[in-house]
């Protein structure tokens, strides 16, 4: 059984003194600790060991589709603007070679019971390729038929509509995520995303009539333009829409790292008390509407499978974020593609030049990635267990991994005194817990367990936690 999460509080004041830039811990170690030394031979091994498990764990495919029909210009992920489709025909013909490779080396009784395909715009592929490509992937792995699979896709509502949602429920995915971000026009201009409110719902309300169990939006706050009362609309719209998930992402400009970013006038963007309020609106907004606070930016419905993991104490994190499949080892397909196998991450080549020419010598395209240690283990579990619920048995933690939990994280106590002292956790000779205080702040009081971070922490390359 899980114990009760409680409600967040906001608190302006405590957040601002506490936000810093820090990782969002959908793995640990991060992705920048993933290193060249982490190569197709570390990756065939790590897939050896997991099939030789007494009871191998059950699999989840994430598919990177990296194109996208314009450019989104807040956007950091890893993309290529084109209205080319052969571009897709040329990615693909090299994608069923990962496929070829990499799946023959998994045991086939081992069920996909996840499978998500994120982006870029996943439905830049149009439906007679995409279900060539789920065809593909049916063939060299075995799709689980349990009814809980979850099997999703991210949807640019722009270039989609009702008919082409419905093909893909034929196509067996139950899970949509719709990007929004903002209904304001002014907004929508600055970052160069003009969407509707009826082409959202319409996307929406196909993938209900198609019988999917679940759709979520998107929303970033922290844009130019952005007002409360214009967020405020634009939540009262989501609302409207019913959606049984909400993401409220943090926009962070960084436009030295990604260039698209520079075509936003940094002058326009919100300050930091503004941003701050958006995200409260945020809160009170999908709170009054019924919507959960799972942690970080989520949201759901209480009725929605992570709200009920998370009560249960089931709830996981993964490189989708917040996931009630987080027990799965992760088969990373596409350009830069990251998966988790058995005690290992590995990313694949994060340019298409690479990618392909690995796929072209018939090699896996793995570029990098990282064998974990025990230390890693012990730190991983810790930190997922603090964000997915928030408490800490520190004595069944510390039986598991025979270890004196307050003597092995001594120097990391230090870090939390601050903590302790402005109420954001409380803690006693067998308990360490986040308190509705602290419940915003998840990744700086996770940061305090990071080895790599250090002591001067090495942050600019994250996002602000809030």
């Amino acid at each position: 059984m899980g114990s009760p999460v409680s409600i967040p509080e906001f608190d302006p004041a405590l957040i601002a003194r506490y936000d810093v830039a820090g990782p969002r811990y959908t793995s640990y170690p991060t992705a920048p600790q993933f290193t060249a030394d982490f190569d197709e031979t570390a990756l065939r091994a790590a897939i050896r060991t997991s099939n030789e498990e007494p009871i191998p764990r059950p699999l989840s495919l994430y598919v990177h589709v990296p194109f996208c029909m314009s450019p989104c210009f807040y956007c950091g992920c890893n993309r290529l603007i084109t209205r080319d489709v052969g571009q897709a025909d040329r990615y693909l013909v090299r994608l069923y070679r990962e496929i070829e490779l990499i799946a023959p080396l998994f045991d086939r009784d081992r069920p996909v019971r996840q499978l998500h395909f994120g982006g870029g715009t996943p439905n830049f592929l149009d439906a007679a390729r995409m279900r060539e490509l789920m065809e593909s992937l049916a063939r060299h792995f075995s799709f689980s038929h349990e009814t809980s699979r979850e099997y999703g896709i991210e949807i640019d509502p722009r270039f989609a509509d009702g008919d082409y949602v419905r093909e893909l429920g034929e196509l067996g995915f139950n899970r949509i995520s719709v990007g929004i971000q903002d209904f304001d026009p002014a907004v929508q201009q600055a970052v160069n995303r003009i969407q509707s409110f009826e082409q959202t719902r319409e996307v929406i309300d196909a993938a209900r009539a198609a019988h999917f169990r679940s759709a979520s939006v998107d929303l970033i706050y922290g844009l130019p333009l952005q007002t409360i009362d214009g967020f405020s609309r634009t939540l009262d719209q989501v609302v409207a829409l019913g959606p049984d998930r909400v993401a409220v992402y943090g926009y962070a400009h960084l436009p030295e790292m990604f260039k698209a970013q520079r075509q936003i006038d940094a002058a326009e963007l919100p300050d930091a008390a503004t941003r701050l309020a958006l995200f409260g609106c945020a809160l009170e907004k999908l709170s009054a509407a019924g919507y959960v606070y799972i942690g970080m930016d989520h949201f759901a419905r209480s009725d929605d499978e992570l709200a009920r993991a998370q009560r249960a104490g089931t709830l996981q994190r993964n490189f989708q974020g917040y996931s009630t499949h987080g027990d799965c080892d992760i088969v990373g397909l596409g350009v830069s593609a990251i998966g988790r196998v058995g005690d290992s991450y590995s990313q694949n080549a994060r340019d298409l030049i690479g990618y392909y020419a690995a796929l072209d010598a018939g090699r896996l395209p793995v570029a990098r990635g990282l064998q974990l240690d025990e230390d890693d283990l012990i730190r991983r579990e810790l930190i997922g267990e603090l964000m997915c619920h928030g408490t800490l048995d520190k004595l069944a933690f510390g039986a598991r991994h025979r270890l004196l939990f307050d003597e092995y994280f001594l120097r990391e106590r230090q870090h939390l005194a601050p903590l302790l002292a402005d109420g954001l956790i409380e803690e006693n000779a067998r308990v360490l817990r986040v308190t509705s205080r602290g419940r915003l702040l998840l990744r700086i009081i996770a940061m305090c367990f990071d080895a790599y971070l250090g002591d001067a922490a090495q942050t600019s390359r994250y996002s602000r936690v809030m």
